[in-house]
C-alpha cells in the first residue's frame, strides 16, 4: 500500500478504536463441544439482558461499511458468522444477501433465504464451523436504531435461531463523520417489561422517524461493540482496503452526501417549528419567545421546551461540524494533489 493509504488507514483504526489482540487467534478457533453445551443451557432465556458485549473483527466491520455504501442511499441486507463466548457475542465475518430494498425498508425474499442456506452450507464444506450469529442492515441517513419491522424480524429470529444479534449501520453519517455509525441491538421477550430509563447516548433522529423509534425502544436494547483484529486479519484487510481507501480517496462526504445535508437542514428547520410551537402561543396576535414562554410555564413543561431546544442545538452542532469536516478534507486533498510548489511553477514559466 502507499504511505497515503498506510496512514489512512491507521487513522481508520485509532477513530474506530480497533483493538490489536494478542490471541486474536483463538477467537478464530471453534469450539464445537462448547457452542453445543452453550446451546442446550440456553442461558439468555432465563437473563433477557444475558447478552452484555459485541465483538466485531476489523473484517467483518470493513466489509459491512462497504456493502451499506455500494447502493447510494438503498437499504441493503447481510448475515454474521461467529460464535458465542459467555456473555459475549463474537463476529468473526459477514457476506452480502441478495435482497430488494428501498430508502426506508429491506426485504429478504425466497432468492435470500435459499442463498444464505446455501452459503452457510458451502463454508462449512471449506472448514468453517461457525454458525451464523445475527444479520445486519443499513439506515441510509437516520440513525442506528430498530424500527417496528426491524424488531419483529429481530424477535422471529431470537425464538428460531438463537443466538442471534441485529446490527445496524448508517453509511451516510459514517461518511460525514469519518467514524462508522453501528449499533447492535438485543429484543426483549413479548412478556418482558422494559425498564423505565433513558437511552444511554442522544441520537439524532428525523423528525419522520421520532415516532416510530419512540414507540418501539422500549423493545430491545443496545449492546455495547468493541473492534478487534488480529494477525490473520493483516493481509485481508490490506486488501479490503484498497478498495476502501480508492473509493474514499476519489469522493467527497460534501459532494455524495449533499441530499441528506439539504434533508438534515429541512429535518433542523421543522424540528425548530415544532419547538416554537411547543413553546407556546399567547393570546390572539401575541406571540411569546422562548424566554416568556419559560417563564410562564410550569415546571414539567419548562423543562420539556428546554430539552426540546437542546435537541435541535445538538443536531444542528453535529451537521456543522460533519460540514466543516467535509471542508477540510477537500482542502487537504487540494493541498496533497493539486497544489503546485513555487519550483514547478517556475520551471513552467
Amino acid at each position: 500500500m502507499t504511505e497515503e493509504a498506510v496512514t489512512a488507514k491507521k487513522r481508520w483504526e485509532l477513530e474506530n478504536k480497533i483493538e490489536s489482540v494478542d490471541d486474536g487467534d483463538k477467537l478464530f478457533m471453534y469450539d464445537a463441544a462448547a457452542a453445543q453445551a452453550a446451546i442446550a443451557s440456553r442461558p439468555w432465556q432465563k437473563d433477557p439482558h444475558y447478552f452484555k458485549h459485541v465483538k466485531i473483527s476489523a473484517i467483518a466491520l470493513l466489509k459491512m461499511v462497504m456493502h451499506a455504501r455500494s447502493t447510494n442511499g438503498i437499504e441493503v441486507m447481510g448475515l454474521m458468522i461467529g460464535k458465542v463466548q459467555g456473555d459475549t457475542m463474537v463476529v468473526l465475518d459477514s457476506f452480502a444477501l441478495p435482497v430488494s430494498g428501498t430508502e426506508t425498508r429491506v426485504n429478504a425474499g425466497y432468492e435470500a433465504n435459499e442463498y444464505m442456506v446455501e452459503y452457510l452450507g458451502l463454508i462449512q464444506q471449506v472448514g468453517r464451523q461457525e454458525c451464523a450469529i445475527g444479520w445486519y442492515h443499513s439506515h441510509p441517513g437516520y440513525g442506528c436504531w430498530l424500527s417496528g419491522i426491524d424488531v419483529s424480524t429481530q424477535l422471529m429470529y431470537q425464538q428460531y435461531q438463537e443466538p442471534w444479534l441485529a446490527v445496524v449501520v448508517d453509511p451516510t453519517r459514517t461518511m460525514s463523520a469519518g467514524k462508522v455509525e453501528i449499533g447492535a441491538f438485543r429484543t426483549y421477550p413479548p412478556d418482558y417489561k422494559a425498564p423505565d430509563e433513558g437511552p444511554s447516548e442522544y441520537q439524532s433522529i428525523p423528525l419522520g422517524k421520532i415516532e416510530d423509534f419512540g414507540v418501539h425502544c422500549k423493545a430491545y436494547y443496545p449492546v455495547p461493540i468493541t473492534y478487534f483484529k488480529s494477525s490473520l486479519d493483516n493481509r485481508l484487510l490490506e486488501l479490503l482496503w484498497h478498495k476502501y481507501w480508492v473509493n474514499t480517496l476519489s469522493s467527497s462526504p460534501l459532494v455524495t452526501n449533499r441530499g441528506y445535508t439539504a434533508g438534515q437542514i429541512s429535518d433542523l428547520s421543522d424540528k425548530l417549528e415544532q419547538a416554537e410551537t411547543q413553546l407556546g402561543h399567547g393570546g390572539p396576535g401575541r406571540h411569546f419567545g422562548p424566554l416568556e414562554s419559560a417563564s410562564v410555564s410550569s415546571p414539567s413543561g419548562k423543562r420539556k421546551e428546554e430539552s426540546a431546544l437542546s435537541k435541535v442545538t445538538k443536531d444542528s452542532c453535529k451537521t456543522a461540524i460533519e460540514q466543516s469536516h467535509g471542508l477540510l478534507q477537500l482542502l487537504m486533498k487540494d493541498l496533497l494533489f493539486n497544489l503546485q510548489r513555487p519550483a514547478t511553477q517556475a520551471a513552467k514559466q
